[in-house]
């Protein structure tokens, strides 16, 4: 875990092209689906360089599986041959909310999995309870203990296909139950599936490892269950939300920027909003190009929910957009009940942010924000008081940036790229100036 702090020079409007990495939510869910090939090793490739990816690794490593990523080439190779150890460890699940992913692949693969608990970004409720009815139903026996242990069991030796239904569409619980019964007996239907495009791609994933699921991309998966999964050589999808800050970057700052190896199919939505606050966006095949404009942005109306509906991980940043709209936002967050937690941030630095009782976050624009000392709390938060120190002029510092390096690789550097005034500096250092 790094100890740094970014120091940022706002008020200059970005310029050029970046390329985007690969998607962490689909990338995660493949590095703990490797634990179920016992022979051969899964490739990966274009891996990003962060901080949740290298938990993911750590994981695989406790578990006892072999793992070598070549950070030049970006390239992850997985032997779980020798996978051993179904206790997953406390130092580890208690920052990676990641780690119930490995659920479903351990009992696969031992027969039991121990969780003493998952963290990751604080963003409010995300209960993991659906996973364990989903497994229940397969046939697995999940026992919940005092000290907030949970022991899952597999009593027979495979999972057993049975009808499954998510009361909400989780893309966490759609992976974990699509990779039991891709290698249950006999045919499980999920009902209420997750149609995010990294679930999608996950799906893809596991059929080129020799699953058999059907209706990806729809709420009803038909999955025929099959004996074994062999190793494959796997490319992931683009990730949209990296994709998504990096355009609300060109716009917040009034720049003018083509984000490269994207698929903007999966950004419909983003882009319409975007418009509709005055942005120019141009699609050419895999390539966006964001142009701000000069004046001040248009106020919008946002309401989360899941793919294709707005995103929640770019509810926050379009809110930074929203503190220098000319009129008043309306934001509401129908995923996390913890979304507003970069409003603090926000307001430190000068926004107009009500939050009603009714849970709406209503945001009257200002003509600017003031330069502020901040720190970032979690993965999308960080990002969100990035973007406004971008557009403010002069000199902010972010404190603990290891939450934007959980999602986000080298931003610095991309940002730098874009003719961004960025520096990475020691925790200690920026204490020091304070």
């Amino acid at each position: 875990m790094t100890d740094s702090a970014f120091r940022v020079y706002g008020g200059q409007p970005l310029q050029g092209e970046i390329h985007v990495q690969r998607a962490k939510n689909a990338i995660l869910a493949m590095i703990a689906a490797a634990i179920v090939v016992e022979e051969g090793e899964t490739v990966l490739r274009q891996v990003p360089d962060i901080e949740d990816v290298d938990c993911a690794f750590e994981l695989l490593r406790m578990v006892g599986a072999h793992v070598d990523y070549d950070r030049q080439s970006k390239t992850a190779r997985i032997d779980a041959s020798e996978v051993d150890n179904g206790v997953l460890p406390a130092d580890i699940t208690e920052r990676f909310r990641g780690s119930v992913l490995f659920l479903a692949p351990l009992q696969i693969r031992l027969g039991y999995v121990e969780l003493p608990g998952s963290g990751g970004c604080d963003i409010g409720t995300r209960k993991i309870d659906f996973h364990h009815r989903g497994f229940a139903r397969l046939g697995a026996q999940v026992h919940y203990y005092d000290d907030g242990r949970t022991i899952a069991e597999l009593a027979g030796r495979r999972f057993r296909g049975s009808q499954l239904y998510l009361d909400w569409p989780s893309h966490t619980g759609t992976e974990n139950l699509m990779l039991a019964a891709a290698l249950a007996e006999g045919q499980t239907i999920l009902e209420n599936a997750s149609v995010e495009p990294e679930v999608v791609d996950f799906g893809n994933f596991l059929n080129a490892m020799g699953a058999d699921i059907r209706g990806l991309g729809t709420h009803t998966l038909f999955i025929n269950g099959v004996e074994r999964l062999r190793a494959t050589d796997y490319t992931p999808v683009p990730d949209r939300l990296v994709t998504g800050t990096f355009m609300m970057a060109a716009a917040i700052t009034g720049g003018d920027v083509t984000v490269q190896g994207v698929e903007p199919a999966h950004l419909r939505i983003v882009c319409a909003k975007l418009e509709q606050m005055g942005v120019h966006i141009d699609i050419h095949g895999r390539a966006i190009r964001v142009r701000g404009r000069r004046e001040r942005l248009n106020p919008i109306n946002i309401q989360t929910y899941p793919y294709p509906g707005f995103p929640t991980d770019l509810q926050p940043c379009v809110a930074a957009l929203s503190c220098l709209s000319d009129g008043t936002s309306y934001i509401r967050e129908r995923v996390f009940d913890n979304r507003y937690d970069y409003a603090d941030a926000l307001l430190q630095m000068g926004a107009d942010i009500l939050i009603s009782q009714g849970g709406a976050c209503i945001i009257q624009g200002v003509e600017r924000l003031r330069p502020a000392r901040l720190t970032a709390h979690n993965i999308r938060a960080g990002a969100t008081i990035l973007l406004a120190a971008l557009a403010t002029e002069g000199e902010s510092t972010i404190r603990n940036v290891y939450q934007i390096d959980r999602g986000y690789e080298g931003i610095e550097d991309l940002l730098s790229q874009l003719g961004a005034n960025i520096t990475r500096i020691t925790a200690q250092s920026e204490l020091q100036l304070a």
